[in-house]
């Protein structure tokens, strides 16, 4: 296991992993971890929809039942694979357990390659997601101060933030031979019509779901419902750790953001970057038109 320390950081196989939520146990962990068939993940590159996703799974697998997501917190109720929580709650979990995860294709566990676990891959226009890591940095004692936002935005492109690169992330999922176990939604389709999203991931995940049931669902998952449930905004960590003054964690929940942070050369040396890091791959995300 190729592994270093780097101050608040864990590098693991070179990316940056917070030492507050990452240890040597849960990435040994993470690494033997035992894949079950039934089992879905969601993989997501930091700040493009995770908790988001911890919040709808569990109704989908439930039917609509709304009761874990107001009575269990999502660091439990979804674990993320890698962290110290896993080894303490996903072992014991019933099937079909949900989870998610950051890691890039080639380091998941030998067992989920030769599994039948489906994969919900949720991107997000990397603008929104390097503005939403910007405050992130602010709030969160555990990482590394973002500096000024040219810093950062430098330290993005340079891939010198949490689990690397953006476009590294991205190609690694698209470029993967999961045929029909994987299924790529974007941020932007379920800010635009999360009802649409939601009938799709029912579908992937051969699931019905009464309309009665699809229309709770669809309203308990709108961002500002999840804001104000403590089981799914953070508020529950305490301030030392996360400090919601500074910034919430769940900031904005709304697409276009990066419009009202990026000056016009920023913007272009941005995208200069993504667009050259990209070249060759085959896919068109929706926000490629802006």
């Amino acid at each position: 296991m190729s592994m270093e320390r780097d101050g608040k950081y864990l590098k693991y196989h070179g990316l940056l992993c917070p030492k507050e939520t990452h240890s040597e146990d849960s990435l040994k962990y993470f690494e033997n971890f035992n894949t079950r068939d039934d089992d879905v993940i969601a993989i997501t590159y930091p700040k493009s929809g995770t908790i988001w996703m911890q919040e709808i799974l569990p109704l989908i697998l439930s039917g609509g039942n709304l009761t874990a997501v107001h009575t269990v917190p999502n660091w439990d109720r979804v674990p993320w694979m890698e962290e110290t929580r896993a080894p303490l709650v996903l072992d014991s979990k019933p099937s079909p357990r949900a989870m998610v995860s950051h890691m890039p294709y080639h380091l998941m566990p030998a067992s989920f390659f030769s599994s039948q676990a489906k994969v919900i891959y949720v991107a997000r226009n990397p603008k929104d997601v390097l503005v939403s890591s910007f405050y992130f940095h602010q709030m969160a004692s555990f990482l590394d101060d973002p500096g000024t936002f040219e810093q950062f935005l430098d330290k993005f492109l340079a891939g010198e933030v949490l689990f690397g690169k953006w476009t590294d992330h991205v190609k690694s999922w698209r470029q993967n031979n999961l045929g029909d176990r994987i299924l790529f939604v974007t941020y932007e389709e379920m800010v635009k019509d999360l009802r649409g999203a939601l009938k799709r991931l029912l579908c992937f995940l051969g699931r019905e779901m009464s309309e009665e049931s699809l229309e709770q669902v669809v309203s308990h998952c709108t961002f500002n419902q999840m804001k104000t449930n403590t089981m799914s905004n953070f508020s529950l960590i305490p301030r030392n750790i996360m400090d919601h003054q500074r910034s919430p964690f769940l900031r904005k929940g709304v697409t276009g953001d990066w419009k009202n942070h990026l000056s016009p050369d920023q913007e272009e040396k941005f995208n200069d970057v993504i667009k050259e890091e990209m070249a060759g791959v085959d896919t068109q995300f929706p926000w490629d038109e802006e």
